[in-house]
Order: C-alpha cells, then structure tokens, then sequence
C-alpha cells in the first residue's frame, strides 16, 4: 500500500511502481500497440460502415445509434473529487482505471470523457488523458487537435462575432446594435491574457467601428458549451439561435437568431456534433467529446456523449472537472436537467497528498508523510461527501495511490470514511490499471447494486436567481452570505428583463478553495461569496455569475509546459506530459 509496506506483493507494487514513475505517460502510451478502432467499435456491437474513421485510430460516431430506452436502462457513473492541488489529483486518471476495473470483473463498460484544451496542455498541465496505465490513446492526438472539435468550435463562435461586427458596419442591413453593449466575445484555444481585454476596428472607416472587445478561451465558449448540451441538430440549431449578443440603441435584445447566423454556425459543427470514439491502454471502449472547464463552465462532456455510452455500453464512468463543488455540483444539478440524466453512483477521488495540503502542508511537503494534516485536511473530503449526500447518493472514495502515502495515512482516511458511512477504497490504476482498480470497481457496483442511492438536484430552477445561487453558496460551499456588486445587481435586472430567471446557475469560482478566496484551504467558515457580475449563456440554458477574481482567459505560468516539449525528426513527440 504505502511505504511502510512490508509484504512481497506490496514490495512488488512498489517496484514496479517506481520503475513505471521513471517513464513518463506518454512514454507509456507509446509503447502500447493499439487496436484498430473498427476492433473497439466492434466491442460496442457498431457496424465499421456506421463509424467515420480519422485514421486508423479514431472515429466519430453517429448520432443515429443512441437509444433513449437503453440511456435510461444502463448505470451511470459520475467520478469527481475533493478540493484539487494545483496538479490536480487524478480524475481522468481514476476514471479511466475504474473502467478497465469494471471490465476486469466481468462488466461492460466505457468511459466518457473531456476533450483537453491545448491552453493548459502547453500552459501548466501538460496531457489531459489520464496517467500511468490508465490512459487514452493515442494519447498525443487527444491532447493536440484530435479531430478537430475545437477548431470547429472556435470558427463558429468567430463567425458569430464577425456577423456581429458587420451588421454594427452595416449602412443597409443594420439591426441598430448598440456596440457598448455587445457581450459577445471572440476566443482562441490558448492561455493568453493580453487578449483579455482589446480594442478593435481602428484603422479607418474601412475597418469597422472601434470598441472594446476581448478573448475567451475557446473551452469557455458558449459554443462549447451548447454543444455540450445539445441532443441533435435541430437542437443545436435552436440553442445557437437563442444566444444573447446584447442591445439595440433602443433597448431591444438581440439574439444570434437576429443575424440568421445560427445555420451557419450549425454548418460548421456538423462533424463537431459527433462523439468520438477512442480506446483505453487495456483496448476498452472510450468516448471523448466536448471540452468545457468546469471553473468558469460547465465542466462535464457533450450530452451526446454521455447518451452515446449509455446506449452502448452497461456501464458508463464519466467524470466532472475540478472538485465536486463546481464539476460535480454542474453536473448533478445543469446537465443531469437539461440530458435527462441520472447517475448511480458517484466516486470522489482523493489523494494522501491533497489531504496533506488542505492540513497545512506547503507544497515542497506534499510528499511528507503526516498523520496529523492528512487528519485535518480530512476536513475538505468530508466537506464533499456530505454534499453528495444532499443530492441523494452515498459516495464511495477512490484513494489515488501514490509511492509517498503511508499505511497509517491511508488507514486513517479509510476509518474516517466508514465513520461518515462511505467506504474507501486504494485505487492503483497508475501503476496497474485494470488490475489496480478491480476493488473499487467492486465496491462501486455494490452500491449501485443495494439501491441505497436515489439521486435528486439540490434546488428547483424555477427558484429566482438569488434563492439558487444562494443555495449553492451555502449547502455546497459553505458560505454565510452571498453579496452581489453594483454590477451584478444590474446583472440581475436584466436577467429578469430577459425572462431568463428560470435557468439554472453556473458558478464560475475558483477551483483551489470551497470558497471564492483560493487562499482558503480545508473546509473554510464564516466567508462570503461575491457575485462580480454576470454572463447570459441563453442560447446553452444557464446563467454564469463570475465570483471573485475569476477570467475566463487564463494566462501563462512563468515556466510553460512547452518549454520541455520537443519532436523528433521521425514525428515522435516528448515531454507532453
């Protein structure tokens, strides 16, 4: 188990263990010898003539194939976790293992995943695919352009706002935009924060007329996120169409539908619509589709995907970015409502190291062995499993095994689950895979299998603003108050004006506290949360309030991930993560 193991099974572990740690994933990842994809299509009973093959290790699938009757029929397996460290603890990693392990004990099952964004591969992340041997493959094209689903989603929300700006040029055909209150943003797929802010159309009369603009990162789009929440492409259309730009000079909203761009927009993402079909290191099914961040998103794959899986496959793990205060809560309470959707389970994945670091540990003593913070930092992780318990499921908690856990600290968690009535479980997917998950795969269907959990959102969306974001604040966060700017107090006038008051909330907060303040590790008290202002994702179905310090253009670290990335003259890609 830990370091303090003396058996020769777990000595073993820990060798290979430390002789896997001195690969790096993408070294691991090279080394497997796939299987054609029409071979996993084949394990999901789809016909090769039904797939759209991108080379031979990739496909997209149909929209045709999903079944509602099956969806509703099969389990559904949310994977989220506690409050993360910066390097996060391992979700797509868990994920990935819980699915190799569910197929190792005889079940059948596919994980549905996030497509990464390229600006935290390149900025502080490195590979989104999961880690060790719990991974997709192939694993440099998940992370770099894949099959072109965010380029797809980027095009469509820069026609959009090309379409907006030659409308405001416009001397014949004009809607009489008023450009001060054009909220629509452009975006790129890149953390790059002199882009945040800009002015555009200088240059002359010929260029457009001049005002303030900015960039989004393109997983922060609403684009991204209608087709997160779309179900065909009729739907699709109608939420593109129903995306709020801003006002007339006479006060009147406009929507997409005002500029008949929607079409257009739905042209684009034709091929984005489709989910894509990859496999595990073990050659088990995997469905990758949609990228939003689940700080300032929503935080979960496509609805699509999601119905994909279930339609195929018995079993469906999916997971929600972040910890379970902001993918979780967006899941259970956005996607859940608008998919139709209802899980089964839920696994919050927790590491010895993140406990450390809630109890007080700096981060050069994360991997110190301590009884005592990884006792007080318990406190975050019981934060989070009484918070799934108001949603109606019983949690079970992947303990993401790392070579610096101890006995003692692992021991500790397991005995401090059991008391709040959850069971814990090491999960050594990363050294193992399959072989490493099969308890937790155990310990997940039995309690889908005793039926205790009856899953329930925390609030009803005809609740005004207020009452909603105020009980997220409180139930999920903790929070004693909820304050609101003077911006934000606007905000909400013209949600109210808009008639848009019934759609469910999408914080955007950061993800390193409980709180709006990252500084507030462990289960925070006595705070207050502050609403900075609002974004309108009408067109997606949720409304965004911004807490704190919160962009949606990340930036840079001081030291990029790309710095220690390089490629070689026969192609072969190093350093990714």
């Amino acid at each position: 188990m830990g370091l303090a193991s003396g058996s020769t099974g777990e000595l073993n572990y820990l060798n290979i263990f430390v002789q896997n740690f001195k690969m790096t994933d993408l070294e691991i990842a090279q080394k497997v010898q796939m299987k054609h994809i029409r071979e996993i299509a084949g394990k999901l009973n789809v016909k090769e003539d039904d797939i759209e093959m991108y080379g031979k290790y990739k496909a997209k699938l149909p929209l045709s194939l999903i079944d509602d009757q099956k969806v509703n029929s099969n389990t559904l397996i949310l994977v989220s976790a506690l409050t993360p460290t910066p390097a996060g603890e391992g979700k797509t990693t868990v994920s990935i293992g819980l699915t190799e392990g569910l197929n190792k004990i005889g079940k059948k099952a596919t994980v549905v995943l996030r497509e990464p964004s390229l600006g935290p591969v390149f900025g502080i992340k490195g590979g989104a695919a999961g880690g060790g041997h719990s991974q997709v493959v192939p694993m440099e094209d998940i992370n770099l352009h894949f099959t072109g689903d965010f380029s797809a989603v980027e095009k469509a929300n820069n026609f959009l706002a090309a379409v907006i700006d030659n409308n405001i040029q416009s001397k014949t055909r004009s809607l009489n935009i008023d450009p001060r209150t054009v909220l629509w943003k452009r975006v790129i797929d890149m953390n790059d924060r002199a882009l945040r802010q800009i002015v555009i159309g200088l240059g002359g009369t010929g260029n457009g007329i001049p005002r303030e603009d900015g960039f989004n990162i393109t997983a922060a789009s609403e684009i991204m996120a209608i087709l997160c929440m779309s179900k065909d492409i009729e739907d699709l259309k109608n939420k593109l169409g129903n995306i709020f730009i801003g006002f007339t000079f006479d006060r009147k909203p406009v929507y997409a539908r005002d500029l008949n761009a929607e079409n257009a927009m739905a042209i684009l993402l034709k091929d984005a619509i489709k989910p894509n079909l990859v496999q595990t290191l073990e050659g088990n099914p995997a469905i990758i589709h949609g990228g939003p961040f689940a700080n300032i998103a929503q935080g979960t794959n496509t609805i699509i995907a999601t119905k994909m899986g279930l339609t195929l496959s018995d079993y469906v793990v999916t997971e929600a970015g972040f910890g379970a205060d902001l993918g979780a809560e967006k899941f259970l309470n956005i996607k859940c409502g608008h998919g139709d959707l209802k899980p089964k389970a839920l696994v919050l994945v927790a590491t010895i190291r993140a406990l450390r670091h809630h109890g007080g540990s700096p981060a050069d003593e994360y991997n110190t062995p301590s009884l005592d913070r990884v006792e007080k930092g318990f406190e975050n992780l019981a934060k989070h499993i009484e918070n799934s318990k108001k949603f109606g499921l019983t949690p079970v908690v992947a303990i993401n095994n790392f070579i610096s856990d101890t006995d003692e600290e692992i021991e500790l968690v397991v005995k401090k689950c059991a008391d709040m009535g959850v069971k814990a479980v090491l999960s050594k997917g990363w050294a193992h895979g399959g072989e490493g998950t099969k308890d937790l795969a155990t310990a997940v269907v039995e309690v889908i299998e005793s039926g205790k959990n009856n899953f329930s959102p925390l609030y009803n969306w005809k609740l005004s603003v207020e009452e909603k974001i105020h009980i997220i604040a409180k139930e999920i966060y903790g929070a004693d108050r909820v304050e609101y700017s003077a911006e934000a107090k606007l905000g909400l006038r013209r949600i109210a004006n808009l008639g848009l008051s019934e759609l469910p909330i999408c914080m955007a907060k950061t993800q390193k506290s409980l709180s709006d303040n990252e500084k507030l590790i462990g289960r925070p008290t006595n705070f207050t949360i502050t609403v900075r202002e609002f974004e309108i994702a009408a067109g997606a179905g949720f409304l965004i309030p911004i807490l704190g310090n919160m962009m949606r253009m990340p930036g840079l670290p001081a030291v990029p991930a790309s710095e220690h990335m390089d490629i070689d003259k026969n192609g072969v890609i190093s350093g990714l993560s």
